[in-house]
């Protein structure tokens, strides 16, 4: 399965938390008037972010072998140094299980 499907199923099935809210969060570099534009929060920011009950959260979405880059490793570490959660999920049961954490105050 590629990583925008377990994206889309995980913002299916989260989309019905009535404390939460997901966007997905589009990254990359484009051609704009012949000049390099780079879209997106941040190098290396995760694929979901939003806000549980007034709180920064951020998701990782990886495949089943994938490995995260060193850009979103630091953006991981980040989000958490700075009072957010932050967590590498590769499915639908393992975002449920870390938006549990997040509920219960952990950082990832």
């Amino acid at each position: 399965m590629h990583e925008t499907e377990i994206q889309q199923q995980i913002r299916l099935a989260l989309g019905r938390e009535p404390d939460l809210v997901l966007w997905r969060n589009n990254t990359g570099v484009a051609k704009h008037d012949g000049r390099k534009v780079r879209y997106g929060l941040a190098l290396g920011s995760s694929d979901l972010v939003g806000i549980l009950a007034g709180r920064f959260v951020a998701l990782e979405v990886k495949r089943p072998k994938g490995r995260a880059s060193d850009e979103q490793k630091l953006f991981v570490e980040l989000v958490r140094a700075k009072g957010g959660f932050a967590a590498f999920v590769r499915s639908v049961d393992e975002a449920r299980a870390a938006i549990q954490r997040a509920r219960e105050g952990a950082s990832e």
